[in-house]
């Protein structure tokens, strides 16, 4: 059984990522009652310090260009790095050739936290990725604050509206949006919206089953000047091989290396370092 039905009762109607987004909402109202979404905006506007070009990264480091995740666990998969610290595992994916850092902050889904992202980036000098379901305009800022050079948009979480207020306040506060799809609605959405940063599941969040073909159909569907990332299923060289063949450009990597013990040497490995 896995570990999201044994850690507690699901809704007898509804898909996980229904679950996930509704306890988000909940999540979401408890901290704008904290912190008001005006005085959450102000902060925001008022940080000076320039991002770190998550998107720049992605189009320009070496490659093959890996977008490693620290991630402790995940509703499919259970517990996967329990002992996690979120600072070292940063480092030794720097040291590995990391192009950009995927940084979960989802606490009770992911083991996340908001804070890594300062912490994470105080330690190393990659652009950083919130990954987490944002719903609001809120979460943009809340990442602004946090430290986040760039937010991922789930196009399956959120009406198409919604999606390009996210992609306007994003472009407010110079912040890259690596927006998700996982068919070619959710495709055709995201590009309507204006997005040019494409990151193609080949996890489907309703059942959390994985299939590279899903970026393999995708990927060529994305316009000329669009950047693809393809994101899960990725567990060795000849997957980022695979999936560079069929357009792209980079690859979000999380499972598979945060189970390694080494994960400096897993990421060398990932990129055919070593």
């Amino acid at each position: 059984m896995p570990w999201w039905q044994r850690a507690r009762k699901l809704p007898e109607v509804g898909t996980i990522l229904d679950e996930i987004l509704a306890h988000k909402r909940t999540e979401l109202a408890a901290s704008q009652a904290r912190l008001k979404p005006a005085e959450l905006a102000r902060r925001a506007e008022a940080i000076t310090e320039p991002t770190r070009g998550f998107r720049r990264a992605l189009e320009t480091a070496p490659e093959p260009r890996i977008i490693a995740e620290v991630k402790r666990r995940s509703p499919s998969r259970g517990e996967i790095r329990p002992d996690l610290d979120p600072v070292a595992c940063a480092c030794a994916y720097a040291a590995g050739g990391a192009a950009a850092l995927s940084v979960l902050t989802d606490a009770r889904y992911f083991g996340g936290d908001l804070a890594y992202l300062a912490q994470i980036r105080a330690a190393v000098e990659l652009p950083l990725l919130r990954k987490d379901f944002l719903l609001d305009v809120y979460q943009v800022d809340e990442a602004r604050v946090a430290g986040a050079d760039a937010v991922l948009l789930i196009v399956a979480a959120l009406e198409r509206p919604v999606l390009a207020r996210l992609l306007e306040r994003c472009r407010e506060l110079s912040l890259d949006s690596l927006v998700e799809v996982h068919d070619a609605a959710e495709l055709e959405t995201a590009l309507g919206a204006g997005a040019d940063l494409l990151g193609i599941n080949n996890r489907d969040l309703r059942t959390f089953e994985t299939d590279l073909g899903v970026a393999e159909a995708l990927a060529p569907r994305v316009p000329a000047g669009g950047l693809v990332v393809a994101e899960s299923g990725i567990f060795g060289p000849a997957d980022v091989a695979r999936l560079a063949a069929a357009g792209a450009q980079a690859f979000l990597v999380g499972e598979s290396l945060m189970r390694e013990q080494d994960v400096t040497t897993a990421l060398e490995r990932l990129r055919r370092i070593t």
